[in-house]
């Protein structure tokens, strides 16, 4: 294989270690957010700033506080006012917790470039704050969006630049893609009836409970029809409902809850999900590359080649899936819509992106800022991430794959054949960034 120079390599060496580490975080409140701000503890001062936020995660000790700051830049992470609370989540809202960052970043004293990093549900959350600041309320007034934003997001400051850390496509699309769509009725979760030829734990269909279960080409093909069968349904009825409230033909005025059996709880432990890949992880179109891309290697070495993911498969996700804790999703019919539906025709490849202000895809088509796109070599966001770098229409991006890294950055131990085979995933990555933010700013 082709061996490519490190990007910046001389940089790397310029990153110490722990020296600069950051050691006093300040707390703060930012409107009806919440951040701490890192700096470096020793050395120049920092003229980049970066924005670390999520859409419900807490963030404010996230890895990329230590090791961004630890690398000379000043980090703020931010907590949203939506943090621990999907059933709340008003998706567009969220623009206005980035905002407060992004100004609060732009008034501290010697920083000259503010750039976002969006880890995870950070991605959309960050790309939709970016399309708008740069394309104004139109891109979230859009027709076909399922819901659009307020004039509140008019003027936004831009930001001047975006690192996508295994950013998923959007929270929508993990939805529809665990949505299982073997349930019969929706209003009776508790039922053990279920369509056997969608179930994705039935034997005959490809699942395998002691391990990597292969499920045929034909059963994926229905199974993805059927997932947008039913997340299309949810979301007509969910817009029925809106429709009954505006005609006061509604027992509330305001909202209602929407209760989703079979739909995966990742606020519960692992999320049991009934999306396919977390059983089978020998589906091209989610864990391997559709061609060459760099893979920085564990020894900092980087290669181009076709890139799948090491990612196992977790069986035991299967008896969860059948619990209300980790199986069940509870939203409101507002927050549904805002920020877990997404318009397709199948969950793998035929799927509306800008129907929700929540995706990725949609939002790095608008962006002309750098973007850096770097995906976990141990988790299943490969071909997605793939799938944002090919959609973003900058000028100047980036894509990298972090061999070995399970989606938080760390070593998948569980995915090596000789041990410490991944030791360097975590380390690998924040230097990678480090490198291209030196770079361009």
């Amino acid at each position: 294989m082709p061996r490519l120079p490190l990007l910046a390599a001389c940089i790397l060496g310029f990153f110490p270690a722990a020296a600069l580490a950051q050691s006093a975080p300040r707390y703060l409140p930012l409107g009806r957010a919440d951040a701490a701000l890192y700096t470096p503890d020793a050395g120049p001062a920092a003229h980049v700033g970066v924005l670390v936020i999520h859409r419900t995660a807490d963030y404010l000790r996230h890895p990329a506080c230590t090791e961004l700051s630890r690398r000379g830049f000043m980090v703020l992470c931010m907590n949203t006012r939506f943090t621990n609370n999907e059933m709340l989540v008003r998706f567009e809202e969220l623009a206005l917790d980035v905002k407060a960052g992004v100004q609060f970043l732009r008034a501290q004293p010697g920083i000259t470039k503010v750039l976002l990093f969006g880890h995870s549900g950070g991605g959309p959350t960050t790309s939709f704050y970016e399309a708008v600041a740069e394309n104004g309320t139109a891109f979230c007034k859009a027709p076909g969006k399922l819901v659009k934003c307020t004039d509140e997001l008019a003027g936004l400051p831009p930001a001047d630049g975006i690192i996508f850390a295994d950013a998923h496509p959007g929270n929508p699309v993990n939805v529809l893609r665990g949505l299982n769509p073997s349930v019969i009725d929706e209003t009776n979760p508790p039922s053990p009836r279920v369509n056997v030829a969608l179930d994705p734990f039935n034997r005959k269909n490809g699942f395998d409970p002691s391990g990597g279960s292969h499920y045929p080409a034909d059963f994926q093909k229905r199974y993805y029809a059927a997932q947008s069968k039913r997340m299309n349904a949810l979301i007509d009825d969910s817009l029925a409902r809106l429709e009954r409230m505006k005609r006061n033909d509604y027992a509330y005025p305001d909202d209602d809850i929407v209760v989703i059996p079979r739909g995966g709880n990742p606020g519960a432990g692992p999320g049991a999900s009934a999306a396919l890949f977390n059983y089978d992880t020998e589906i091209p179109q989610i864990f391997a590359t559709a061609r060459p891309e760099k893979l920085l290697r564990n020894d900092a070495s980087i290669v181009s080649q076709v890139v799948t993911s090491v990612y196992r498969p977790e069986p035991r996700l299967a008896e969860l899936h059948r619990t209300f804790d980790a199986g069940t999703k509870i939203l409101s019919i507002r927050s549904f819509l805002s920020a877990n539906a997404v318009r397709s025709t199948n969950s793998l490849d035929g799927i509306d992106d800008c129907s929700s202000n929540n995706s990725t895809i949609c939002a790095v088509r608008s962006i002309r800022v750098p973007e850096l796109f770097v995906a976990m070599g141990a988790h299943y966001f490969v071909r997605d991430t793939e799938h944002e770098y090919d959609a973003a229409t900058a000028g100047d991006k980036d894509m990298i794959v972090i061999e070995g890294a399970t989606h938080g950055f760390t070593p998948c131990t569980r995915c090596e054949t000789t041990p410490g085979q991944y030791s360097n995933s975590e380390k690998n990555f924040f230097d990678y960034v480090g490198s291209w933010i030196a770079k361009r700013y």
